[in-house]
């Protein structure tokens, strides 16, 4: 047994290529986390394990810390083996730390990776020289603890029964062409995804496309999102209470111009209307009533982008689905119920997971560079299993 301390001995592997121990230790002490005496499990340790926990959802606390270490008992050549802490001594490390640090992290970090294609020509995930990014929501069961269920509240089902388990809910903007979820807000099932989406807008930006699916709309919503000077493309409802655009002019690629504006309330009529770019289309899947899509855009000229290519601009969205799915169910586990019993160390969980995947999708970006390949080309599942394999190793990973 070594008696060098525990604390020393954390071999992170490529999590630290992503998140730098000096940027942990500014981050840690920006939120007033930095301790003020020496303990066996410090603040950038935790932040570590925080991050560990999502890389292997499916351990122990011990079984974490284990991999954290092993990399050190192997590059001695197993002379030196290291005892984890207990797990009362884990838990009240988490609860020193918060949520905050893990947040801190995240949007320190956390960006768009994929690069602009060269002037004149394509790549993927991007259109008409902008970035396309979606935008959308997914909900997480933490445990069944009274404090979880009345701090993040509990979905209903058939017959006015409840769910098994409390959910916290996450709305995040993501990059069409790497996955990389760059951008993501955490709350309660009473705060509906409008509103998180509005506490995003900020991270929205000149030189976006932000697709958006047509539960979204809402005429507030849109004229807030027009304001971070990004381009929109969102789906909306064709129904009798779906947004009533007013025509205006046919273009030659089968689209139409149109004023909007919300009909009702004296505050809405007085604001000037938002001229749209309306796209109607239908997709031959093979039925006998194929579904209608519409969408509305603030891309009003067809020489930047056709009818045609906004269409298929659009169905990028699922990327974000697929983004939650490589977190929900191959990173966090299928059907696995976040492990932490109180509303804190919630967020600190899923602001780990959420740190997990960016960390894995940067690599896989940095990668598909150096190889000269499409991001959407590369496996996530096999590089999840790179990263935990890289912890529980010395050594790098090489693009």
């Amino acid at each position: 047994m070594s008696d060098r301390r525990f604390s020393d001995l954390v071999s992170v592997g490529v999590l630290a290529r992503v998140f730098p121990p000096g940027l942990v230790d500014e981050v840690v002490a920006g939120v007033g986390r930095t301790e003020l005496r020496h303990r066996s499990l410090p603040a950038r340790v935790m932040a570590y394990f925080a991050i560990g926990m999502a890389l292997y959802s499916e351990g122990s606390y011990a079984d974490v810390f284990g991999q954290l270490t092993d990399g050190l008992s192997w590059s001695s050549g197993w002379s030196e083996t290291y005892v984890p802490p207990s797990k009362s001594a884990i838990f009240q490390a988490r609860a020193r730390l918060g949520a905050e640090p893990l947040q801190g992290l995240f949007e320190r970090v956390a960006r768009p990776l994929a690069a602009a294609p060269a002037a004149g020509g394509q790549a993927a995930g991007w259109l008409a020289g902008r970035r396309l990014v979606a935008v959308d929501g997914t909900c997480l069961d933490v445990a069944d603890t009274p404090v979880n269920d009345e701090f993040f509240g509990r979905p209903g089902v058939n017959k006015g029964e409840q769910a098994a388990f409390p959910q916290a809910r996450v709305v995040a903007l993501a990059e069409c062409g790497t996955h990389a979820m760059f951008a993501a807000t955490v709350g309660d099932l009473r705060t509906g995804e409008p509103t998180m989406i509005e506490q995003l807008l900020p991270q929205v930006e000149p030189g976006m496309l932000l697709l958006a699916d047509r539960g979204v709309f809402s005429y507030a919503l849109w004229r807030k999102a027009i304001d971070t000077g990004a381009d929109l493309l969102w789906r909306v409802r064709t129904d009798r209470n779906g947004p009533q655009p007013e025509f205006h002019q046919d273009l030659p690629d089968g689209s139409w111009l149109a004023w909007l504006r919300r009909s009702t309330g004296a505050a809405e009529r007085a604001l000037p209307p938002m001229q749209v770019r309306v796209v109607d289309y239908t997709i031959d899947d093979g039925r006998d009533h194929p579904a209608g899509y519409r969408l509305f855009t603030t891309l009003l000229d067809p020489a930047e982008a056709s009818a045609a290519e906004l269409a298929a601009a659009y169905h990028r969205r699922w990327e974000i689905e697929l983004a939650f799915d490589e977190l929900k169910t191959h990173q966090r586990g299928p059907r696995t119920v976040l492990r932490s019993k109180s509303p804190d160390l919630v967020l600190q969980e899923i602001w780990g997971h959420l740190c997990c995947h960016y960390a894995i999708r940067a690599l896989m970006a940095e990668a598909a560079v150096h190889a000269g390949h499409d991001p959407d080309r590369t496996s996530f599942v096999a590089a999840l299993r790179i990263a935990r394999g890289t912890i529980a190793q010395a050594g790098s990973f090489p693009p």
